[in-house]
């Protein structure tokens, strides 16, 4: 067994609409999530999770903090251990879905329930504090 590490963005808009992406692939595949995946080797996690938000959705972003980590097992049965941070949208640049993103957008905090989301994304978002409406 082996830790993988991964990163992801918590990312609103000025209307305080979270970005989502829905996962092209496994694991996750046909989920909503955060943008984010494996850690290049390399690459510090906020350079990492910049490429990948760019990657997956086009968006340019800056890292302003770290919000958590979680555990999630990988098919391998190894662990991705995923660090979350915080970013802000630089630019004006409109969402574009690409990489292994088959729809990326921002969604209204209330509607996050409705969304068939990735095992404990809103758990995670809501012990960290970052869902509020």
């Amino acid at each position: 067994m082996a830790d993988i590490p991964c990163i992801g963005a918590v990312v609103f808009d000025d209307q305080g609409r979270l970005l989502l992406v829905q996962r092209a692939n496994p694991p996750a595949q046909g989920l909503w999530s955060l943008p984010g995946g494996r850690q290049e080797p390399g690459e510090t996690a906020e350079q990492g999770v910049v490429r990948e938000v760019h990657e997956e959705t086009g968006l340019t972003v800056r890292v302003e903090r770290e919000v958590g980590t979680v555990v999630r097992q990988a098919p391998s049965g190894d662990d991705y251990v995923i660090r979350d941070f915080v970013c802000v949208v630089r630019g004006d640049d409109a969402v574009v879905a690409a990489d292994d993103a088959a729809d990326a957008r921002f969604f209204p905090v209330s509607e996050l329930a409705d969304l068939p989301t990735s095992e404990g994304l809103i758990e995670a978002l809501t012990g960290w504090n970052l869902l509020t409406t």
